[in-house]
Parts: C-alpha cells; structure tokens; sequence
C-alpha cells in the first residue's frame, strides 16, 4: 500500500539492509524456564541492540512431549519442532545450539553438536560432576566451536561494574568473599518431585542448582578457590510423584548446602544456598571486603550496587556504604535500554548474555573474561565435587582444577 512521501522515504514501508546483517540459525534444546528466557532474549536482540551482530532465526526447538513442544514453537515463533534431540543437533540450518535441558541432558547433546560444528550455549551446571564435564571441555576444543555456559548472573550491569571495580584496584586486597544464594520454592512438603529434586537428572539439589551461580561469581569476581569445608540436609526427604501425587518418591538431592571456602589469593569466606529461606523469592546476596572498600549486592535490587571505600576525608558523610543506581547510559549494556532510572530486570542478564555469545561469533571474539566458557563450567564443577565430597567425609577438600 502506497502512502505520503516523506523526503525519500515513502511511509508505510522498511527497507533496512538485511544484507549488512547476517542471520544465526538457533537451535533450541528445552522449552520451559530456561526455553522461554531464551528464545525471549533471540527476539529481543533482533530490534534493541542496533545493529544486532546477526539475526537470530529460531530454526527449531526440541522436547519430548509433542503436544508442548509444538505449542511452544507456535508461541515462541521456532520454524519446526522435534521431539528427539539428534535430529536437532544434526539439523543442518542450526548454527547455534542451546541446551537449556535438564542437567543429565547436557553432556551427550553438545558434545554431538560441537561434533557437527554448532557453537553451544549450554545452562548451568555444566554437568552433573566434573568427570561428566571433562569431554564436553575436550569436544568443544577440538571442534574450535564458540561455547559458553550460562551464568547470566555475570552480565548484570552492577556485577560488571563491581568487577571493574576491583580489576582497578578500588577495592584492593580481597579479605572476604560472602555469597548466598536463597530461595523458598519447594517448602511445601506437598510440592510434587520435579527433575530438579532427583539425583539421576539434577546431579545434586541446591548445590548445582543454585550454588553453581555464586561459585562461578566467586571465580569471577575473585579467583580460584582452593579449598571447601561443607556440609548439607535434605529437609522432605520423600514428595509426591508428578504423574501420581497419590504417591511419593524419595528426594535423593540436598536441600541446602553451607561451605567455607578458602582463594588462592589467600582471601576466605563462605558460600551457602538454600531453598527453604521463607520470604526469598530469588535473593542472591554478594558481599566482598577488601583493604580499601567493600561492595555488596542483592539480586533482587539487581540495578543497585552498594560500595564503601576508606579512602575519604569526610569520615562522617562517607563511613557507610553508598548505594548507586546502576542506569547510567554509560554503564554497561545500558545504551540499549532506557534513560537513567527506568530500571531493567531478570531478563536482560540472558539478553546481554546471548549478545554476548552471538558477538563472539560472529566478530570471531573472546567468550572469556567476561563470559564463562566450557572451561569455566568445567573448573565450577570441580569446586561443586569439592562440596559433595566435603559432606560425603566430613573432611576440608583441597580443589585440583586439573583436566
């Protein structure tokens, strides 16, 4: 349909140059939580980062039950669907493949797709133990595949801006490292026993599930850890089943975990997680003393960060902590966005993440420091066995990091 002629546009019509913008076929393993969050942030990628670094065509999604994965691909916009994840990793238009599977799902898939040159994004944990991890690690190396794994929780504008923070030097020498990760979830004795409670799929409880987030914060943001001392409960040891709530099965993962943890950098501290902490919704709270100032964050304020430095000559206006809105246009990710205040949430971390990923590809970049890489998941899975192994004997473990 014709219309008035503005300058030499004719309005009415768009004509951008698709040809400056290459596409990225997108291959998606898994359509619940993590399904949705992810084929939301392709779409969002396509018109708020401008000029995308590619396209993302959602190809294909993949899951076992027919009726909800094809549901899923009408509402999600996917060109097809499969029920079976072979035929997914080895569907030729899929450039890209991300897993947001249950965790016994992660390992046979990607290593397949690096075995047929796809780039990966895999969820967190990487594996359900570092030993399940070390070929993933080995397939994505041999392939000279992009891979990362999903801790979105680094692409939070705050926590770039806290590791800027300390890659500077503000807040010098790191003492302590605190880190919780709390939830209340599955406090009902009568919430049914989903994958996520159950040793076979999940690997472990809290511990993978949560706990994989602060440890690779902790790694992020501070180094290597070095040693755990930990220990774990399982407060509902038996739940109904989901295809018969009529009867129960046995809860074989913990419900919480509480480990003291020890850096190479000499720096120590703690990591705990739980999901049985009534009145936490998604409460991730960092907190990082160091010789010159300390930082803290709280994921349910996600565009605050709190920091205190000693260096000041007004002891009495700067001895607290100083809470800044992370919205600044020249804060990281933000030009994207709104102005200054309008405040962004949970979604945008997987955003800046898949940006991330799909800018590394496509400019032939560096997933790391920013990014996690399969390397980086691999490493947080040897400080997970740590903890296991830490309750299973009672015993301080010494972490070796070594594939």
């Amino acid at each position: 349909m014709s219309g008035e002629k503005v300058g030499f546009v004719t309005m009415g019509e768009v004509k951008p140059k698709a040809e400056e913008i290459p596409e990225m076929g997108v291959g998606m393993l898994g359509y619940a939580f993590m399904g949705k969050a992810h084929s939301n942030a392709f779409k969002k990628i396509s018109y708020m980062f401008c000029p995308p670094p590619a396209i993302p065509k959602l190809v294909a999604i993949c899951g076992r039950n027919e009726l909800k994965v094809a549901e899923a691909a009408k509402r999600y916009g996917y060109s097809k669907y499969y029920t079976e994840w072979r035929k997914l990793v080895n569907d030729p238009e899929v450039e890209l493949f991300d897993n947001g599977a249950p965790n016994n799902l992660h390992a046979e898939p990607c290593i397949e797709a690096a075995e047929n040159g796809k780039h990966i994004l895999c969820e967190k944990p990487l594996a359900r133990t570092a030993e399940e991890a070390k070929p993933m690690v080995e397939s994505v190396r041999k392939a000279r595949v992009k891979h990362m794994v999903g801790f979105n929780y680094r692409f939070v504008p705050a926590m770039q801006v806290a590791k800027k923070l300390i890659d500077d030097g503000v807040i010098g020498r790191i003492y302590h490292f605190h880190g919780r990760y709390l939830q209340e979830w599955i406090m009902d004795p009568n919430f049914p026993r989903v994958w996520r409670l159950v040793k076979d799929s999940a690997g472990t409880g809290a511990i993978g599930d949560l706990g994989a987030h602060v440890v690779d914060l902790a790694h992020f943001l501070v180094g290597d850890i070095i040693s755990v001392s930990a220990l774990t409960s399982t407060f509902i040891k038996e739940r109904p089943l989901p295809e018969d709530e009529s009867k129960k099965g046995k809860v074989d993962v913990d419900d919480a975990f509480e480990s003291i943890i020890e850096f190479d950098s000499g720096a120590i501290g703690h990591i705990s997680t739980s999901r049985f902490c009534g009145g936490r919704k998604n409460y991730q709270d960092i907190e990082i003393y160091g010789e010159h100032g300390s930082i803290s964050f709280n994921l349910e304020r996600l565009n605050e960060l709190k920091v205190h430095t000693r260096n000041h000559d007004i002891k009495d206006l700067e001895s607290s902590f100083h809470e800044t809105l992370v919205t600044e246009a020249y804060h990281p990710y933000w030009e994207n966005w709104w102005p200054h205040g309008h405040i962004i949430g949970w979604e945008h971390t997987t955003i800046h993440e898949i940006y991330h990923l799909m800018d590394a590809i496509i400019n032939e970049k560096d997933i790391q420091p920013v990014g996690a890489t399969f390397e980086d998941g691999y490493r947080c899975n040897v400080v997970l066995d740590a903890v296991v192994k830490s309750v299973n004997t009672g015993k301080k473990i010494q972490v070796n990091y070594s594939l």
